[in-house]
């Protein structure tokens, strides 16, 4: 195993550093292997968001997506942090018709959308956000179709001693290889539980997610499932304008990539087996998403594509509001 320090976003203004970004990263196998650490990989960090694949594992395993004839679309948008665009609201209302279920029955609370264009034209056309909008929504779909599955109330499925939780929990801790019945946990921004780990724990169930072949058949089914439906989908699992749509539309089937709520990102790399998790320290998502760039280069799963679409991602230009150039933002691993 190479280990390394913490990585480091320069954040550059007038040709000096204004900023520094830390960032502790790791790229672990799928037989359990760290190949490569940056920082303190071991200490706990909440995954937040990144985990939302995990938490739709358990509903896709127990036929869910089959039972309730769920299409590749609203599998992706079960572990996404969209942006509430007319085609998010209308996938997961599509998979609540089907639940017969409404939207009164997430329990994700509600926010104007992610993208701020979608929201003027909500605004514009005098209406409020519902809870289809939360960037959560297609998620809590999913738990809400798990609750069916287990055929259990789905009031309150949002609370940790809910079936929904511990079903979702008892997969995570198999993926994850870690016990989460003395770990901190909280609600997370959308009421659910989040479960705090190591990172080295995080980046191991994306690289099982990646090579799933020592799971058990209905796990590596699942896996697969979930897999080709966010790369075949890359919009649903964000959107225009977003990280992981952009990069995953430009990687094709190479990679599944899916940020969390302050700095966290993960990826999972089938054609190398390995899964990779970060986290900025600071909570910068912009951090870590310049961080994720310079992994996927240093693994090689972007070596094929051409500079021209990579190049805007891996030196971000700085501009100001009137279109002049003030800096850049960038990370560069050494390759020892």
């Amino acid at each position: 195993m190479q280990q390394h320090n913490a990585l480091s976003v320069q954040v550059t203004r007038g040709g000096i550093t204004e900023s520094e970004h830390q960032i502790k990263a790791v790229i672990v196998s799928s037989d359990g292997r760290v190949v490569e650490s940056w920082g303190e990989v071991d200490s706990l960090v909440y995954p937040r968001s990144a985990i939302k694949a995990m938490q739709a594992l358990a509903f896709i395993e127990m036929g869910g997506a089959e039972k309730f004839a769920f299409t590749p679309e609203e599998i992706s948008i079960c572990c996404a942090s969209h942006n509430g665009e007319s085609g998010h609201v209308d996938t997961v209302q599509s998979m609540l018709d089907k639940l017969a279920l409404s939207k009164e029955d997430l329990e994700c609370g509600c926010h104007w959308p992610m993208r701020a264009q979608t929201s003027y034209e909500l605004a514009a056309s005098a209406e409020t956000p519902n809870p289809l909008h939360n960037n959560c929504s297609g998620k809590h779909a999913g738990m809400l179709g798990l609750a069916k599955v287990l055929e259990v109330d789905p009031k309150n499925y949002i609370q940790i001693d809910h079936a929904v939780q511990k079903s979702i929990a008892r997969t995570m801790e198999e993926m994850c290889e870690y016990d989460y019945s003395s770990t901190p946990w909280s609600p997370d921004g959308c009421s659910a539980p989040t479960w705090a780990m190591p990172l080295t724990n995080l980046a191991l169930a994306f690289a099982k997610f990646a090579d799933p072949s020592g799971l058990t058949p209905e796990r590596q089914k699942a896996c697969h499932t979930l897999y080709n439906s966010v790369v075949k989908h890359p919009f649903m699992v964000a959107g225009t304008e977003r990280y992981c749509t952009e990069m995953m539309t430009i990687l094709g089937d190479k990679v599944f990539l899916k940020l969390g709520a302050e700095g966290v990102y993960i990826a999972s790399i089938p054609e190398l087996k390995i899964g990779i998790a970060l986290k900025c320290d600071d909570g910068a998502i912009r951090a870590a998403e310049s961080v994720m760039t310079a992994l996927l280069d240093h693994v090689g799963v972007t070596q094929n594509i051409s500079n021209e679409q990579l190049n805007p991602f891996r030196s971000v230009v700085l501009k100001n509001w009137n279109g002049l150039l003030t800096g850049s933002m960038e990370c560069q691993i050494e390759v020892k």
